[in-house]
């Protein structure tokens, strides 16, 4: 991790204003903001721990722990949840065995809910892992995890 975050650091000149591009990039190489990163990046730009996390724990984007390999997002948009969006999400955390904001102990899977992702004619939908499944019933939901293609 040390290697990946040094050569990470090296693209930026330690300014204060860029620690949210530095916080992003870290995220994206990781899949989330481990704790060292976070104490490294505080020491590069010369700020508190505290102002790191303050930042970080202000915008939704950021998460402090691993997300499963299998990502699942469940629409909660005005058309998904008038076509049954509270329905799916019961079906897929009773499917993975855990509740929005969670990760499988095994980093499997990780759920989370978001308040649209702009494709409201085909509603309900989730995304799994980038791909858009639409039109979701429970039924639908289960077919997709039994099958055991959620990540093609």
């Amino acid at each position: 991790m040390e290697e990946r975050l040094t050569s990470i650091l090296s693209s930026y000149k330690a300014n204060r204003d860029e620690l949210i591009p530095i916080l992003q990039q870290v995220q994206e190489e990781f899949g989330y903001l481990p704790q060292q990163a976070m104490l490294d990046i505080a020491q590069f730009i010369g700020v508190p721990e505290s102002q790191v996390y303050a930042v970080a724990t202000f915008y939704a984007q950021f998460r402090f722990t691993p997300i499963g390999r299998t990502h699942v997002t469940v629409c909660r948009g005005t058309a998904c949840h008038v076509r049954g969006a509270p329905r799916i999400l019961e079906e897929v955390e009773r499917q993975l065995g855990i509740k929005e904001g969670e990760t499988t102990p095994d980093l499997e899977y990780s759920l989370e809910t978001v308040a649209c992702i702009g494709c409201c004619g085909l509603s309900p939908c989730i995304v799994v892992n980038a791909k858009v499944e639409a039109k979701m019933t429970p039924r639908k939901v289960a077919a997709i995890f039994a099958k055991g293609d959620e990540t093609s």
